[in-house]
């Protein structure tokens, strides 16, 4: 009897789990774009990839790289996007498995998010300015190895997130109920909301209750769980060292930091800067997102009109 009442609970529970995926994907059909500019798509390797699009074509190229997290999307220049666009010609494009972007049930990889922007840059910019933030800064790193860029600014950039690879976890989250309801758990408002307070934003203040719906709409698109699987389990993490990718490089470099940030610590900043010989800017009062928290700074930054950078 004890057997049959645990298969009876466990059953039970994973019908109960099963519901709840239903319904919160249902409250998440309204889905539109943050950034304000010209929806457009950008057919890779089976997947349509959805990009921003604002300014004068005839301005320089410069293309917005958002980082990887549960809920990630071009929506994390919100802040600057605008003010950009007044002197370039911006792209931001949702990387393979996440906002608009098609999220097929892949392996996701830091390979293959280093050739989509590998042939994104050389495909929709010509001679850009391509800011990437956390790991997607050193995606793009690799990726200018192989396609002219003019300048690389790089806000807090790592090639390490979860510390290890883990095919366990990447299949648990992957799995169709179970993994969906784990996930849905880490993509859930209050979860949000604690991993930008622990790591994103130094003034939660600044957090906006429309841009956590935004994340947590995201977050429950179709195939959402998949990319972050890969994320979490630490297979986007690339192979290569960033120091000596960035040393290999002849581009301008620019690091930019938030001074409190502590998943990547701003002495690895000071190492990363010493090792490329790069620009390292300093933002003080910030964590991992310097340019959602300060953006007349940062549009400062990437305009060449900053050196040194002191907020209080």
């Amino acid at each position: 009897m004890k057997l049959r009442n645990a298969l009876g609970a466990a059953v039970g529970a994973v019908g109960t789990a099963a519901v709840a995926n239903r319904v919160l994907q249902s409250r998440a059909d309204e889905f539109e774009p943050f950034l304000h500019g010209d929806q457009r798509t950008y057919r890779w390797r089976g997947f349509d990839v959805a990009y921003t699009e604002a300014g004068d074509p005839d301005d320089p190229d410069l293309v917005l790289l958002h980082g990887i997290n549960a809920a990630a999307s071009n929506h994390e220049f919100h802040a600057v996007f605008d003010a950009l666009a007044e002197e370039y010609h911006v792209v931001a494009p949702d990387l393979p498995g996440f906002g608009h972007t098609d999220r097929p049930p892949l392996l996701y990889s830091a390979s293959l998010m280093t050739a989509f922007i590998r042939d994104f840059l050389a495909d929709e910019s010509e001679d850009a300015t391509v800011v990437g933030s956390s790991l997607s800064g050193a995606y793009a790193a690799m990726a200018a190895r192989e396609v002219d860029i003019a300048e690389l600014i790089l806000i807090c950039p790592t090639d390490t997130s979860m510390g290890g690879r883990s095919v366990p976890r990447r299949s648990l989250l992957r799995a169709p109920v179970l993994g969906q309801a784990i996930y849905n758990l880490v993509g859930s408002k209050a979860s949000i909301r604690h991993f930008h307070a622990d790591h994103g934003y130094y003034d939660m203040e600044k957090l906006t209750d429309a841009v956590v719906d935004y994340e947590w709409t995201s977050a429950h698109q179709p195939g959402a769980r998949f990319a972050p699987a890969s994320f979490i389990s630490g297979f986007l993490d690339p192979e290569e060292d960033l120091g000596d990718v960035l040393d290999d490089l002849d581009v301008p470099i620019t690091l930019v930091w938030g001074e409190d940030a502590d998943i990547t610590p701003l002495a690895d900043g000071r190492v990363l800067a010493d090792e490329a010989d790069a620009t390292l800017v300093v933002f003080g009062d910030s964590l991992l997102l310097p340019h959602v928290e300060h953006p007349e700074e940062f549009v400062d930054v990437v305009r060449g009109e900053a050196v040194t950078v002191d907020i209080e």
